[in-house]
């Protein structure tokens, strides 16, 4: 099969899409834009989930009377269901579609945080949050994919990285609007946590009505289906001509670890786990840490690490189709290593020292996070885009959840110079995993990018 390079409306008859009529240029772009919306606003909620928990924690241990281990569970419990959740639904999104699971997902979450308003013990609020966790994970294996077989190449790298910026805008104020709904309004914890509850039906109504990905349908062998929503979709006519290299392969999760991919399946995992891990413990709960190292008001310098870590992914945004993604990867996480190292070594640090190293790791901790949101996307083929971006997003947020999980513990029986040397340890092996696997794709076609060892020939 053979897809010219064509992108004139006259080729096609007057109808609505998928019918052979071609919206045009504009509509195109408009497209491109609600596309990269619903699925930032996807990360957005998930920002926003995982923030909110920390503003609320310690009125929530109070109220169900919980011991430290409820207190680390509850905070890893949306984790947790992400490491469920990310498999799952990137099977199932390369094997029924990417469409189907776009709703569905969403509709998952918003029934669970409806039910948040209504929880009374610790365990029926880790049951809850669990369960949005596992429709957050499936969204991350949907909305990725389905973006990367969207975007231009030329614009491919940011829009993925401006996904990030999403879930910093969501954690960010999850802490603003958790500080306004506890501190100003005195609300119930019930009530702050449910209040995701909005977003989430904005954005599942948004994405009502979004095409499949071309690129899934060439795969299945349903090529007719897959040109006419790439002519009408697709702004660049080379990445119309592109979806034809697309095989009909089935894709199978034995092929994450074939020769082909397993250097592309460890480099993601890995450097995933390790930017997330120690952003997560020290994140989640930042007030509390920044306090336990003299810092008064620590809310507030919760909020001002937070805030730089937002400033530090949109720079990636704006650089990464400048200066690609090896060099906004691998530097940022030695930084990190750094200054985590001076915070657990000297232990004698002024308060002002230890957040200016706080406000560092934040910075570039964010920088480099943002090709997690990239890296997938290009670096699998169609047929296990989803599932690979699933497995990558389960093992990091075994990171982000033993992190979030054993930070309290570890600050409690280790002290804080131990814990931020582990933290420090484990940026380093991101680091030099990343040095070593991390490849470049800025510029380059999708089957070029998702090839066997990326940048040898595309697959046959």
């Amino acid at each position: 099969m053979t897809i010219t390079n064509t992108d004139s409306v006259g080729e096609y008859e007057d109808g609505p899409v998928g019918t052979k009529a071609d919206p045009g240029p504009v509509d195109k772009k408009r497209f491109l834009v609600k596309l990269t919306g619903v699925i930032a606003g996807g990360m957005f909620i998930d920002g926003y989930i995982l923030g909110i928990v920390g503003t609320v924690i310690g009125a929530i241990t109070l109220d169900l009377d919980m011991s430290l281990y409820w207190e680390g569970l509850i905070g890893a419990s949306a984790l947790i269901g992400i490491f469920v959740g990310g498999p799952l639904g990137g099977w199932l999104a390369d094997k029924l579609g990417r469409k189907p699971l776009f709703a569905i997902d969403l509709a998952i979450f918003i029934l669970g945080s409806v039910m948040q308003f209504f929880v009374d013990s610790a365990w029926q609020l880790f049951a809850v949050r669990l369960l949005m966790g596992i429709a957050i994970g499936a969204d991350y294996s949907v909305g990725w994919p389905l973006l990367s077989e969207f975007a231009p190449r030329r614009l491919r790298g940011k829009l993925l990285a401006y996904c990030e910026v999403a879930w910093y805008v969501g954690f960010m104020f999850a802490f603003v609007s958790g500080f306004l709904m506890t501190t100003v309004w005195s609300l119930d914890w019930r009530i702050v946590l449910g209040s995701s509850t909005v977003p989430a039906v904005i954005l599942f109504l948004a994405r009502l009505g979004m095409p499949e990905s071309p690129r899934w349908l060439m795969n299945k062998g349903r090529t007719e289906d897959a040109t006419e929503i790439a002519h009408a979709y697709l702004e660049d006519p080379s990445d119309v001509v592109d979806i034809a290299n697309e095989g009909t392969r089935k894709g199978t999760f034995g092929m994450l670890f074939s020769p082909a991919y397993r250097r592309a399946t460890i480099f993601i995992s890995v450097f995933w786990f390790c930017a997330v891990a120690p952003y997560f413990a020290i994140a989640t709960f930042a007030a509390s840490v920044l306090e336990g190292y003299g810092l008064g008001d620590g809310l507030v310098g919760a909020i001002g690490v937070n805030g730089l870590a937002l400033v530090g992914v949109m720079v990636s945004v704006l650089l990464i189709e400048r200066v690609g993604r090896r060099k906004l990867t691998i530097p940022q996480q030695w930084v990190c290593a750094v200054v985590l190292l001076i915070i657990g070594l000297w232990s004698s640090a002024p308060p002002a020292v230890v957040l200016i190293c706080f406000l560092v790791f934040a910075f570039a901790n964010a920088m480099s996070t943002a090709l997690t949101g990239v890296y997938p996307g290009e670096i699998f083929p169609t047929e296990i885009r989803g599932l690979g971006t699933g497995f990558a997003t389960a093992f990091s947020r075994v990171g982000a959840g033993l992190g979030t999980f054993l930070l309290p513990w570890s600050m409690h029986n280790l002290g804080a110079g131990i814990t931020m040397l582990i933290a420090a340890g484990i940026c380093v092996v991101g680091a030099a995993v990343s040095q070593v696997l991390a490849p470049e794709t800025m510029g380059r076609n999708l089957s070029e990018t998702s090839a066997p060892r990326v940048g040898q020939p595309a697959r046959t």
